[in-house]
């Protein structure tokens, strides 16, 4: 059965204590009232990682919200997945559109993080979307195929089987709209098709793929029940402690 999964990430937001009130709050309300066998993570700025995994990593996963492709060396400013492993993450995002588009981050670059994630036992979410222009001249699923071909398709099956895919409308990422349930559905089956071809259906039925794009508590349930939709990668919601645990609860059994 595929991981049920709840990912927020908190961007470029909350300073050093008001993370760590966030994340207590968090793992409290997680704690009495997630009632199902869902993932829940919290991806935060690196100042936050360390204190957030003492605090309740048991209860809520910490993640990064990137990671450098090196292991490590004179690379003045960056944080290496094997730092970010020692300090109790077990996730990391790669290739979310904001380092896609600010960062000029290439599809190839972000398969060299891949590995370097997975060569440190950190489970890579991976990123893919299209932008508004590409999902209106109908040539989103090239993309999106393109995107996993070259950023994860050359990972052998032992891998690939490992990472978590984040399926991200570039145009529905902080401007308020939301892919419909049908449209999100659509993509999320044609992911799976495509990892499918590639690694045949054992995998591809256990691939934990997941919606985001201004998910929040009153849309999540009906994303959440569609078949090939396993989750949400949060970004606004996640910064409201009622919120995030809300969605949390779509998965309650």
């Amino acid at each position: 059965m595929r991981k049920k999964i709840v990912a927020g990430n908190w961007k470029m937001n909350l300073n050093y204590a008001e993370g760590v009130s966030l994340f207590s709050e968090i793992v409290n309300m997680v704690r009495d009232e997630k009632k199902g066998d869902q993932q829940a993570i919290i991806c935060a700025p690196f100042i936050h990682l360390n204190s957030l995994a003492q605090l309740g990593g048991s209860i809520v996963s910490i993640g990064a919200q990137n990671c450098y492709q090196k292991e490590s060396g004179a690379y003045t400013g960056e944080i290496s997945a094997k730092m970010i492993k020692s300090v109790g993450c077990g996730y990391v995002i790669i290739g979310h559109s904001e380092r896609r588009q600010y960062f000029a981050e290439s599809d190839e670059l972000l398969a060299e993080k891949t590995v370097i994630a997975l060569q440190n036992e950190l489970t890579p979410i991976f990123c893919i979307g299209e932008t508004l222009d590409e999902r209106n001249d109908g040539s989103y699923f090239k993309v999106l195929k393109s995107q996993l071909q070259k950023g994860v398709f050359g990972l052998d099956s032992n891998d690939f089987s490992k990472i978590v895919i984040a399926y991200e409308p570039v145009w529905a990422i902080g401007t308020g709209l939301t892919a419909t349930s049908e449209q999100a559905q659509e993509v999320h089956a044609f992911i799976r098709k495509e990892i499918d071809a590639k690694y045949g259906t054992e995998i591809a039925e256990n691939t934990t793929i997941l919606y985001g794009g201004s998910c929040n508590p009153k849309n999540a349930a009906e994303l959440f029940a569609q078949k090939d939709i396993d989750g949400g990668l949060i970004g606004g919601a996640s910064l409201k402690s009622r919120d995030f645990v809300d969605i949390v609860k779509t998965f309650n059994s």
